[in-house]
């Protein structure tokens, strides 16, 4: 039975507010180490195991207390196993799903502000209870005239807290991630600017009604809900009730391989189509987003965080992951200048190291593109990423680096291809993939 969470009747607002939240959960952190080395005193072999179970459950109860981006960046790193030791990671993935919800006198006030209207005013029923509670905002269930909705209704002052709540959390990215401080800098920029689009939700309608009807035209086994413009606003948006499981309560009804195969399939049709066509990509490809049936149809939901691939990061991109260019040292060097993983004043050792450490993967990450089909179920290929992840963050050119590596433009596709490939990996899926230099035609 899953634990009850208690609703909350209040979130931190004002910036004084939440920077007093960050303050003193960094003194919570602070103590745990001080609490820590005392004990490694006592005893020199003792982990680091215990300080971050600590950490981690510390952090977590306050990001979801304060909710917004500096939750949401949690949820984002929970994501990717090679920025984040194991404690941090299976806590802040409940970020994904159960949240400490919001209480209802504040959803009916959303309600108000937006519609004039409580939600019982609108609909026939309205659940008093999130059914669901994230970083960014909360869904209810709805019914009016006999048909189902999921109402995902923001938190207050999430969107206007945005700015603040990155340069606080900064410090524990650099500190507990162990990243690099420039990469971190270009990088919050980004994901500032992503996240104060996915507070939009007007523009969320939008961008749900027109990449669903594209998808629809191209992808096989896919759904999406209708959305209503009616019922939505800035800070309300309303859609069908979507049936079907998540993919872990999916795979305990231990579906067939031939069943797999097909939901993995659609998933990576409905991104190689939005990737290698239409350049705009639903970027949050965390389990939660997916509705998965025993028939093999695979609905999807959530285009709050969409990331619009310029070309010229497209095409220097895709060059390397498909391999072309992993034997031409010269020509090579020149995508990595473009796409900023080198410097023209990094020495040539410097050089030779981050080029070496690139290669091998942009090898295994490209893996995939270059075989007719692939095995995703392979889980010594994800050992291989693992492995390389823990080596790159050895390689003194990245880690101490006064200069950040990489194109922002590539922290949401990267983070979209290891959200892909690790819910193929979960489903065992076996499937065909396609070169996206095969493509070529159709982008022209």
């Amino acid at each position: 039975m899953s634990k009850k969470i208690n609703s909350q009747s209040s979130i931190p607002a004002s910036k004084v507010q939440r920077a007093a939240k960050f303050m003193k959960t960094g003194m919570k952190v602070g103590k745990n180490y001080v609490k820590h080395y005392a004990k490694k005193v006592v005893d020199p072999s003792l982990s680091k195991d215990d300080l971050h179970a600590e950490n981690a459950e510390d952090i977590y109860d306050s990001l979801s207390e304060l909710k917004g981006s500096a939750l949401k960046v949690a949820q984002m790193m929970s994501m990717d196993k090679n920025v984040l030791p194991q404690a941090y990671s299976d806590k802040f993935q409940m970020a994904q799903y159960s949240a400490p919800p919001l209480s209802y006198p504040l959803v009916v006030k959303t309600f108000r502000k937006a519609f004039g209207k409580t939600p019982t005013e609108i609909f026939d029923s309205f659940s008093k209870n999130a059914v669901n509670a994230a970083s960014i905002g909360q869904v209810h269930q709805a019914s009016k005239n006999n048909k189902t909705f999921a109402v995902k209704v923001q938190y207050p002052g999430v969107a206007e807290s945005v700015k603040s709540d990155l340069k606080m959390v900064k410090p524990f990215a650099v500190r507990i991630a162990g990243l690099n401080e420039k990469d971190v800098d270009l990088y919050m920029e980004e994901v500032q600017n992503m996240l104060l689009s996915e507070t939009d939700y007007q523009l969320e309608l939008k961008r749900s009604i027109d990449l669903s009807e594209k998808v629809l035209k191209v992808v096989k086994n896919v759904q999406f809900p209708k959305y209503y413009p009616e019922y939505s606003s800035d800070r309300v948006l309303t859609m069908d009730w979507m049936q079907g499981k998540h993919l872990g309560e999916f795979l305990n009804t231990n579906p067939s391989q031939e069943i797999r195969n097909q939901l993995g399939q659609a998933l990576w049709d409905f991104y190689d189509y939005q990737i290698h066509v239409l350049h705009e990509v639903h970027a949050d490809p965390h389990p939660g987003n997916f509705f998965m049936d025993e028939n093999g149809t695979l609905g999807i939901i959530d285009f709050g965080c969409v990331k619009v691939i310029p070309k010229v990061f497209y095409d220097n991109y895709f060059v390397l992951i498909d391999g072309s260019l992993l034997e031409e040292k010269e020509k090579l060097r020149k995508a990595l200048f473009k796409l900023n993983f080198l410097h023209s004043d990094d020495s040539e050792s410097e050089m030779d190291e981050l080029q070496g450490v690139l290669l091998k993967m942009l090898e295994l990450l490209g893996r995939p593109f270059r075989e007719e089909e692939f095995d995703f179920g392979n889980d010594n290929y994800f050992q291989e990423i693992y492995d390389l992840g823990d080596e790159s963050a050895k390689v003194k050119a990245l880690r101490y680096s006064k200069k950040p590596r990489g194109a922002k433009d590539g922290l949401y596709l990267n983070r979209t291809y290891f959200g892909l490939y690790n819910i193929l990996n979960q489903l065992k899926a076996n499937i065909k993939t396609t070169s996206p230099l095969k493509n070529k035609e159709v982008l022209v």
